[in-house]
């Protein structure tokens, strides 16, 4: 079995290494302090025409794989993982739906302009009630003529404020619960959408998390994404996705933490010698970088399948909960390797162990991805 890149995979991953390294890294510690939205980040990442990596040529992007978005993730989230989720929350996430389930004229209309970089896309489904359970969904759209009248209200919907594509899950018949769930999108623009509460979070500063409220919102019927009752599955399908690159970007996270804490270790003197001399520091490190390359193969597995028409559910979920939890304990010894100053916001590692938590818990908890492995180990062993 061949676990390496294609050449052309690796000069990719050397570009937006470089990228990363000379226009995101930059800006990621004044980001993180005070929170502003990284516009001009953004339009860079956009000129490098990432936001189309994965949309097919003849929607303006790039076709390429899942595989390739892995790279390009983690590569910006080890510079910047607030950064990063711009694009892997639009692109591996909000966009697949339509990229999946749309109509032709849905893609026309929608995946060009994200592929420039132009629209950004949110997906809308947690609410206060539904998270891992989206059959208790309260967002109502109910058949008018000619469409739906939506109404509700999401929780913790990433750049909920920025997108401009919107794709929005509610139920059209309440008796069906998990079966009665209907997928949409819609414009920014569309009457009676808005934005309510912003969370103030504990990382990923710069990433906004917002709710959107939905009040009397009519949608057309053209605006429907699949069939009526098919919407979980579209959610299930992307979010599917999505979790292997939660895994690339835990890499990332990981990277980030470990480089900083070897590079410490080498430079801080305690007892007249490196703290790098030492043993205790030695096998933190040594843990640090096994379990991260652990985490990245599991990561590439996952997206090879998905690259190749084959199944990946068990093996996205695998990556997802093993690079979440290695970036939390990588983080955590990083944190502990630099002592006092590691604690304080001199040092980028107390920032690496804020943004890591949240990874073992946006689009779908470790407890549910256990549960999403034991299903198909007791359906398939």
């Amino acid at each position: 079995m061949d676990f390496d890149l294609t050449e052309e995979q690796k000069m990719f991953q050397a570009t937006l290494h470089d990228f990363a390294e000379k226009e995101i890294l930059p800006a990621a510690a004044q980001i993180d302090r005070t929170e502003e939205f990284p516009a001009d980040e953004i339009k860079k990442i956009a000129d490098l025409g990432l936001f189309g990596l994965t949309v097919p040529e003849k929607y303006g992007g790039s076709g390429r794989g899942l595989v390739d978005l892995c790279i390009a993730v983690e590569e910006l989230a080890r510079a910047s993982a607030a950064i990063d989720n711009y694009l892997r929350i639009s692109l591996s996430l909000a966009i697949v739906p339509v990229m999946e389930y749309g109509t032709e004229a849905q893609k026309k209309k929608y995946l060009p302009p994200h592929a420039g970089g132009e629209k950004l896309a949110c997906y809308a489904l947690t609410e206060a009630g539904a998270g891992s359970n989206p059959a208790d969904m309260e967002t109502t759209a109910t058949r008018q003529k000619n469409g739906y009248t939506i109404n509700g209200n999401k929780l913790f919907t990433s750049i909920g404020d920025k997108a401009e594509i919107v794709v929005v899950f509610a139920t059209t018949d309440k008796s069906r619960r998990h079966r009665g769930i209907t997928a949409f999108v819609m414009d920014r623009d569309t009457p009676g959408l808005s934005v309510g509460k912003h969370e103030d979070k504990m990382g990923m500063h710069g990433l906004s998390s917002t709710e959107l409220i939905f009040q009397d919102c009519f949608v057309p019927e053209e605006n429907r994404l699949g069939e009526e009752g098919q919407g979980l599955r579209i959610a299930l399908d992307a979010l599917d996705v999505s979790r292997v690159t939660i895994g690339a970007e835990a890499v990332g996270i990981s990277r980030a933490a470990y480089e900083a804490a070897l590079s410490y270790a080498k430079e801080r003197q305690q007892f007249g010698q490196p703290i790098a001399n030492f043993q205790a520091i030695q096998w933190m490190l040594s843990d640090m970088a096994t379990q991260i390359d652990a985490a990245r193969l599991l990561t590439l597995r996952a997206a090879y399948l998905h690259d190749r028409g084959r199944p990946f559910i068990k093996e996205a979920a695998m990556a997802k909960v093993f690079a979440s939890e290695v970036s939390n304990f990588v983080t955590d010894k990083a944190l502990q390797i630099h002592g006092g100053y590691g604690y304080t916001r001199d040092y980028p590692v107390e920032r690496y162990f804020r943004d890591a938590k949240i990874t073992e818990i946006y689009e779908g908890t470790s407890e549910i991805m256990r549960m999403t492995i034991a299903r198909s180990l007791l359906r398939d062993g």
